[in-house]
C-alpha cells in the first residue's frame, strides 16, 4: 500500500489554489506562465542594460546550454501556475545575476584574485541540525556567513539600492512559506539569515537547487565542476573590498561530493552533524516532498523514500569508512544533534577544537542569547513518524550501523 499523497496531507491556501485554477482559463499553466530560454535571456539583458554585451564568461562553462536544457526540463514537468511563476522568477533572477556580475567583473577585475581562505563547511544528513548549527556558527565574529541578500545578488549595491535588494530577497525567500505555511515549520527562510550554497548557486544552472525543486529534470543533470566554479566566484565577489574573514558555508548535499568540494577548497574544514537516521530520513523526505509540492501536484512520495534512503545510506556509510581509514581529506569536526540541543556551547566548543579554531567567550555568549531569543519550534512543530514517510526504523538502524557506530550516533 502506497503512502498518503501530498493532497491528503496538506490543504493549499485559498490564494494559491485560486491562482493555480487560473491556468484552466488560460488553457493550462504553460500558457498562463510561458517559459522560453531565449525570451528570458532577452528580458534579463534588457532589464540590466547589458543587451549586446556577450562577454559574460564567469568561468563555469556553457551556462547557456545548461539553461536551455533546464528550461526544456521545466516545460516537460507538470508544474502548476504558482510553480511556474516561482521557477520563471528564479531563472530570470539567475540570468540577471549573471549579467550584472559579469558587468561588475569588467569594472573590478581584481575580484578574480580574491583568495577564499580556509572556508568552513557544515554538512551532514538533512534534518540533523545543519541549519541551526549554521546559524550558531555564523555568530562567530571571525567568520563571514552568506547572508541571503548579499549572495543572491552578488553584483552589489551598485546594481540597485540596498532596500531594493532586501525587498527582492525577502519576497523570494519568504514566499515559500506563503505558498504552503507548513513549510515554515520545516525550514525558515529570511533575507537576513545565512542561506545554503545550493540556493545562491542556482544561477550556475548546474547545481542541485534545480534537482531539489524539480525532481529529476528530464534531459538535464547537475555539473558539479561548473557549479563549484560559480560558487567560488560568488564568494570572491561578495568578499571583495571587505575585511578578511573565513567563509562559513552549508549544504547537506556536500556529503555526496566531498572530494569535488575539497579539490576546489583544499584548505577547508568540514563540520559534520549527526543524528538518528530514523529521524533524519523521514524528515528529509517530508521536506523534499514539500519543496516540490510548492510547484507541482505530482509528487512521488514512494519514490522519494527509496531514493533518499539509498543515497544517504551509501554516502554516510562511505564517510564512516573513510574516516576510519584516515582517507577523508581536510580537517573535520563532529556535532551530534542530541548534544547540540542539550549543551550547544559545549558541542560547538568541541567541534572547534577538532578543526583547530578558537572558540571565544563572546561567541559562547552570542550562542546562548540567540537560542534564548529564538526558541525551538517558533513556527510550530514539524511532527512526523518514520512510518508516515515510508521508513522502517529498525531497517534504517541496521543498514546504517557502520555510520552510527563510527560516529556514536544514538537512537532517539
Amino acid at each position: 500500500m502506497g503512502l498518503r499523497s501530498m493532497r491528503e496531507r496538506y490543504v493549499r491556501p485559498d490564494w494559491a489554489r485560486r491562482v493555480n485554477a487560473m491556468g484552466l482559463a488560460a488553457g493550462g499553466a504553460r500558457h498562463a506562465v510561458p517559459i522560453e530560454a531565449g525570451q528570458l535571456i532577452d528580458l534579463a539583458r534588457a532589464s540590466t542594460d547589458t543587451a549586446g554585451d556577450e562577454s559574460v564568461d564567469l568561468g563555469d562553462g556553457d551556462w547557456e546550454g545548461r539553461l536551455r536544457a533546464l528550461v526544456d526540463a521545466v516545460n516537460a514537468a507538470d508544474l502548476h501556475v504558482v510553480g511556474r511563476l516561482m521557477t520563471r522568477e528564479e531563472l530570470l533572477r539567475g540570468l540577471r545575476t549573471r549579467f550584472l556580475l559579469g558587468a561588475r567583473l569588467r569594472r573590478e577585475p581584481g575580484i578574480r584574485d580574491e583568495v577564499v581562505d580556509r572556508p568552513i563547511f557544515v554538512t551532514g544528513p538533512a534534518r540533523s541540525g545543519t541549519t541551526i548549527l549554521f546559524e550558531l556558527l555564523a555568530l562567530d565574529e571571525g567568520v563571514r556567513a552568506p547572508i541571503a541578500t548579499d549572495v543572491l545578488h552578488p553584483a552589489g549595491p551598485d546594481a540597485w539600492s540596498e532596500a531594493e535588494r532586501t525587498t527582492a530577497t525577502e519576497a523570494e525567500q519568504e514566499l515559500w512559506a506563503d505558498v504552503q505555511p507548513e513549510f515554515a515549520t520545516m525550514h525558515e527562510l529570511r533575507s537576513d539569515l545565512p542561506v545554503e550554497c545550493i540556493t545562491f548557486n542556482s544561477p550556475s544552472f548546474a547545481g542541485n537547487h534545480w534537482m531539489m525543486v524539480l525532481g529529476a529534470p528530464e534531459g538535464w543533470a547537475p555539473d558539479l565542476d561548473a557549479d563549484l566554479a560559480f560558487h567560488r566566484l560568488v564568494l570572491q565577489a561578495v568578499q571583495h573590498g571587505k575585511p578578511p574573514r573565513q567563509w562559513l558555508l552549508k549544504t547537506p548535499g556536500y556529503v555526496f561530493m566531498l572530494d569535488q568540494l575539497l579539490a576546489v577548497y583544499p584548505d577547508a574544514s568540514i563540520v559534520f552533524t549527526h543524528r538518528d537516521p530514523a529521524k533524519t530520513m523521514p524528515s528529509t523526505v517530508s521536506t523534499a516532498a514539500m519543496v516540490q509540492w510548492l510547484r507541482t501536484d505530482d509528487v512521488d512520495l514512494d519514490g522519494f523514500a527509496v531514493v533518499v534512503g539509498a543515497l544517504f545510506t551509501d554516502a554516510l556509510n562511505a564517510i564512516a569508512v573513510r574516516r576510519a581509514e584516515g582517507s577523508l581529506p581536510g580537517r573535520h569536526g563532529d556535532v551530534r544533534f542530541g548534544d547540540l540541543m542539550a549543551r550547544p556551547v559545549d558541542a560547538i566548543r568541541a567541534a572547534y577544537e577538532q578543526i583547530d579554531r578558537p572558540f571565544t567567550f563572546r561567541h559562547a555568549e552570542a550562542v546562548e542569547r540567540y537560542l534564548r531569543d529564538k526558541p525551538r519550534g517558533k513556527h510550530g512543530a514539524h511532527s512526523y513518524t518514520a512510518e508516515d514517510w515510508g521508513f522502517d526504523p529498525a531497517a534504517l538502524h541496521r543498514d546504517l550501523a557502520p555510520y552510527m557506530g563510527a560516529f556514536d550516533v544514538t537512537v532517539e
